[in-house]
């Protein structure tokens, strides 16, 4: 936090009224060059946190908190999380988006401004078992955080969506002759259901609990655009792709050619 020993404060005539007396109690702060407008009251609703200290009616924050060139009080922290922070200071309680990446940074900002119950409320307090990677990982337990599997949480995650397809090429080979394209999912099983619904088909991996991961479903329709449509609907958006032409060692060498096609796609 920057401080320094001139500071400008706005001072309120004692006689000047209602008018003036209401209007002092809008505080208009400058957080990492983020402008915020709240009530005194709310900034000193928590009395032992940092800004209870420096906004308390007892003390003279003039002493301890720079301003800027236009006399609104400066905080040099990250002023995108000070939203959250005032949220908790009026209501007690934080609502964060359904994908907030930054749950990390923002226990530091709680930390920092000295709210233990805000600290506590972005700390899972319990962990629960889950697979991660049985094959490559040689096990089939892995430590998450409770959260992990909240209701909220389950929106968001990656989603690989995997299209195979092959097609024969040559000069007495059928153009017709073109095998059936199969669009594989891979993914948390309760999140890939979510997205799909009814028309993901689980039956060659049924019964997988939802906190699970696969790489055996498939949908039960052949049109990539309409998983797009789908997954963008969820608000997913593409990360990453790749694709693969293959053929058969077999008939490298001769004029036909029985090609395979690999494309995957990567979703968040």
């Amino acid at each position: 936090m920057a401080l320094t020993e001139n500071c400008r404060t706005y001072q309120t005539p004692k006689d000047s009224g209602c008018a003036q007396s209401c209007a002092s109690d809008v505080v208009e702060l400058n957080v990492g060059g983020q402008v915020y407008y709240t009530r005194h009251a709310t900034l000193t609703s928590v009395p032992n946190s940092l800004l209870g200290k420096l906004f308390s009616t007892k003390k003279d924050i003039s002493n301890d908190l720079a301003q800027d060139i236009k006399g609104r009080y400066f905080i040099d922290r990250d002023g995108f999380l000070f939203r959250y922070v005032l949220d908790y200071l009026r209501d007690k309680n934080v609502v964060l988006p359904d994908y907030f990446p930054e749950k990390g940074r923002l226990k530091r900002e709680a930390e920092f401004f000295q709210l233990p119950e805000l600290v506590k409320i972005l700390t899972p307090d319990d962990y629960i078992h889950c697979d991660f990677d049985e094959a490559s990982q040689g096990s089939d337990q892995r430590l998450f955080p409770a959260s992990y599997l909240d209701a909220r949480d389950r929106r968001y995650g990656f989603i690989t969506v995997g299209y195979k397809s092959s097609c024969a090429f040559g000069r007495e080979a059928d153009p017709k002759a073109r095998g059936l394209p199969k669009i594989f999912i891979c993914g948390r099983v309760g999140l890939a259901k979510e997205v799909f619904g009814d028309t993901l088909n689980e039956s060659r991996d049924p019964d997988r609990p939802a906190e699970r991961y696969t790489s055996q479903f498939y949908l039960r329709f052949r049109h990539l655009e309409r998983a797009f449509d789908m997954l963008a609907e969820s608000g997913f958006h593409i990360v990453a792709c790749n694709s693969s032409l293959t053929t058969s060692p077999h008939n490298r060498h001769t004029d036909d050619r029985y090609w395979s096609n690999n494309t995957e796609y990567v979703f968040y």
